[in-house]
């Protein structure tokens, strides 16, 4: 058996199966991933079939590290060459229509799920990853500028918001205020960008809450782009302003809260910069 370093060749081959199985256990379809891998194991160069299991983990932790989904069945191992990151993303450039995916091909305005969202702790020094875990994670995240990836896909945000508007709608109505449920817009959508966020919705008391909505596919700490006008509003207008962040989206979404100040929760990185002729 062969125990040298996989080559692009072989890397491109179990990622576009990997793929396959992945599509399969989203859209919950049957799959046989000891057939999968028997149907793969002679174009490879005569790896073991525990090589090839571990090969899928590396995958998966490809995958959280690029803020995507990956297969549960295959719990993320760490430690993996950038080869194998290189190969992932070949696939994906090759295939842009699954980083455009929302839950289930579901578009906005055709979500039909319970409204209400599953809403946790954010996350904290205390429940994070261990250090190596984290630090290949967000190098994965740097390099291919996962963030900025999240923030150009409209149909992603835009499910995400409508999502958020369902949600605060249907928490309104279980407390009883249905006077409140109805006077929520989607600010986004109705006025446009700029307002500094997405949804006017309320706490139950009447108090106003000025939502921003970030949506990915990616797990709870995949990073997330933030434009100067939201940063001044949610400073401007602190007791009002929060971000909604949506994760794990095209599979089980879930979400978290963040309030101003923000740099209590996240370390913000200028991105870019504005040149001026002088």
């Amino acid at each position: 058996m062969s125990n040298g370093p996989w080559t692009d060749g072989e890397n491109d081959l179990i990622v576009a199966d990997y793929f396959a199985m992945l599509a399969e256990d989203i859209a919950g379809r049957p799959y046989n991933k000891a057939a999968h891998r028997r149907a793969l194991l002679p174009r490879l160069n005569d790896r073991s079939e525990g090589s090839v299991e571990f090969k899928h983990q590396n995958i998966s932790a490809v995958l959280k590290g690029l803020g995507e989904d990956w297969i549960p069945g295959y719990k993320p191992a760490f430690n993996f060459q950038m080869t194998l990151v290189d190969a992932v993303a070949r696939w994906l450039a090759a295939h842009p229509v699954w980083l455009s995916r929302t839950r289930n091909g579901a578009v906005a305005g055709g979500m039909q799920e319970a409204a209400t969202l599953w809403v946790g702790p954010a996350p904290t020094v205390s429940n994070r990853p261990p250090p190596q875990e984290l630090e290949q994670m967000l190098q994965i995240a740097r390099k291919f500028d996962v963030a900025a990836r999240d923030d150009r896909n409209r149909a992603l945000g835009e499910a995400g918001e409508a999502r958020v508007l369902a949600h605060e709608q249907s928490t309104l109505r279980s407390a009883g205020r249905e006077d409140l449920a109805r006077k929520v817009r989607w600010v986004s959508k109705e006025d446009g960008d700029g307002a500094g966020y997405d949804i006017a919705s309320f706490a139950p008391d009447g108090r106003s809450r000025l939502i921003e909505v970030k949506t990915t596919n990616g797990w709870e700490r995949t990073p997330f782009h933030l434009s100067r006008n939201e940063l001044a509003v949610a400073e401007k207008r602190r007791r009002e302003w929060c971000l909604f962040r949506v994760w794990n989206f095209a599979r089980a979404p879930k979400a978290f809260e963040l309030h101003p100040p923000l740099e209590a929760h996240v370390s913000l990185t200028a991105t870019s910069f504005q040149a001026r002729f002088h």
